[in-house]
C-alpha cells in the first residue's frame, strides 16, 4: 500500500474504528478533513497526514466530542488561550441546551411517569393540551389549570415508583434482572432517568458480588458518609463488617475526602491493608479510586468487587476509565456523575438481591 496516495477505501482501512467512505466524504463537507488531491481518473488520493488527522477525529469522537467541537480543537493552536476560551463557550452553550432539554424531560416525566391511578386525569390533560392556545395569557392560565388538576391526583395515593420507571427507563432487556434492579434503584436515588445510560457493570461483577457477600466479606468505604447510608441490617445478617478508610467524622464532602487522602499517608497505607475478597465502595474521593487502580495493577490488593462512583471533573472520569480497563469486577457511573449516596445505593441493591430484610432484627444486638 502506497502511503502517499491512498484511496478512500485504503484510508478507512488504515484508520479503522468503524469509519466508512461515506463518513469521510461527510467530514470533507464539514471542513474537518481537507479536500484531497485527485488522480487522473478523478479518485480521491490521501496522504499519511490525512490518516493521522482522521485518526484524531475518530479518537475525539469516541471520547464524546461533537464534530463542531472537534473542528475547533484541530484548527486552533493548543498553546494559545483561544482554544480554552472557545471550548469554555461551547461547554456553556451545551449546558444551556441540557437545561432546556431537562425542562422538556421534566414535563414529559410529569405526564409519562403517572401510575394507573392518575391515568384518567393524564388522558384528559393530553387531550386538552392538543387544543390549548398557549400563546395567550388565557392559554397559559388554562395550562396551569390543567397541571393543577393533574397534580391534585397525587394526594389520593402513594406514588408507585415501579410503574413510573416502566414508562421512563430505556430498554434494559439485555441486562440481567439484578442489573435492572440496580439501575432502577440508582435512578430513584437521584431522580435522574438519564443516569441509566451511564451505569457500567463489568462482566462477572454481579456474580462476584453475590459470592463475596455470601462469604461475609469486608466492606471498605472511603468516608463515614458512605458507611452511614449502607443497609446495616442486611450486612449484619450476612456477617459483613464495614471498614471506613478515611475514618474521620469531620470528612463529609468530596473536597475534604480528596485533601485528606492526599495529605495523610496513613489512609493510603490503610487502603493496602484491605482484605482479599473485600468489596471496595468509593463514593467521594477520586484519589482513593486512582490509588485503588494502582494497587490492583501492582497486585497489592485483590478486592472481589469495586463500586466506583467518586465525584470529580478530571480525576474521577479518568479513574473510572482506568478501573473499567482492568480485569476486575467493577460497577461504575461513567464520567463526572456519582456520589456517596449512589455508591451506597448500588451496594444496597446488590445485597437486597441476596436476602430479604427479616421481620425480626434481634441478632443486631
Amino acid at each position: 500500500m502506497n502511503t502517499c496516495s491512498l484511496t478512500i477505501k485504503e484510508l478507512t482501512d488504515a484508520v479503522g474504528g468503524g469509519i466508512t467512505p461515506r463518513m469521510v466524504r461527510h467530514y470533507h463537507q464539514l471542513g474537518l478533513l481537507p479536500q484531497p488531491v485527485r488522480s487522473p481518473s478523478n479518485y480521491r488520493l490521501y496522504t499519511e497526514q490525512d490518516v493521522i488527522r482522521l485518526q484524531r477525529i475518530v479518537a475525539l469522537k469516541q471520547q464524546g466530542f461533537q464534530l463542531n467541537h472537534i473542528r475547533n480543537i484541530l484548527e486552533v493552536e493548543p498553546e494559545t488561550d483561544t482554544l480554552t476560551a472557545q471550548l469554555q463557550q461551547q461547554y456553556w452553550a451545551i449546558m444551556q441546551q441540557i437545561a432546556q432539554l431537562r425542562q422538556t424531560a421534566s414535563a414529559l416525566e410529569g405526564l409519562l411517569g403517572r401510575d394507573r391511578h392518575c391515568q384518567i386525569m393524564q388522558a384528559e390533560v393530553l387531550a386538552q393540551l392538543k387544543l390549548l392556545e398557549v400563546e395567550t395569557q388565557v392559554g397559559l392560565g388554562g395550562l396551569e389549570k390543567l397541571w393543577s388538576g393533574l397534580d391534585a391526583e397525587i394526594h389520593t395515593h402513594s406514588e408507585a415508583f415501579a410503574e413510573s420507571l416502566q414508562l421512563l427507563l430505556p430498554d434494559l432487556s439485555n441486562r440481567s434482572e439484578i442489573e435492572q434492579h440496580l439501575i432502577a434503584q440508582l435512578v430513584l436515588a437521584c431522580g435522574d432517568v438519564s443516569l441509566a445510560s451511564f451505569v457500567r457493570v463489568s462482566a462477572g461483577a454481579i456474580a462476584a458480588s453475590r459470592q463475596a457477600f455470601s462469604s461475609g466479606c469486608e466492606i471498605v468505604v472511603d468516608i463515614p458518609t458512605v458507611a452511614a447510608a449502607l443497609d446495616q441490617t442486611r450486612l449484619a445478617h450476612l456477617g459483613c463488617r464495614v471498614t471506613t478508610l478515611i475514618n474521620d467524622p469531620h470528612v463529609t464532602t468530596a473536597t475534604e475526602a480528596e485533601q485528606e487522602f492526599w495529605q495523610h499517608q496513613e489512609w493510603q497505607e490503610k487502603l493496602l491493608q484491605a482484605s482479599n475478597g473485600c468489596v471496595l465502595v468509593i463514593g467521594y474521593a477520586p484519589s482513593v479510586l486512582l490509588a485503588t487502580c494502582a494497587a490492583i495493577k501492582e497486585q497489592k490488593i485483590q478486592p472481589a468487587l469495586v463500586i466506583a462512583m467518586p465525584i470529580g471533573f478530571s480525576h474521577a472520569p479518568a479513574a473510572k476509565r482506568q478501573l473499567m480497563q482492568q480485569q476486575i469486577p467493577a460497577i461504575a457511573i461513567e464520567g463526572t456523575l456519582g456520589g456517596g449516596l449512589l455508591a451506597a445505593t448500588a451496594l444496597n441493591a446488590l445485597v437486597e438481591s441476596l436476602i430479604e430484610k427479616p421481620d425480626c432484627h434481634c441478632y443486631l444486638s
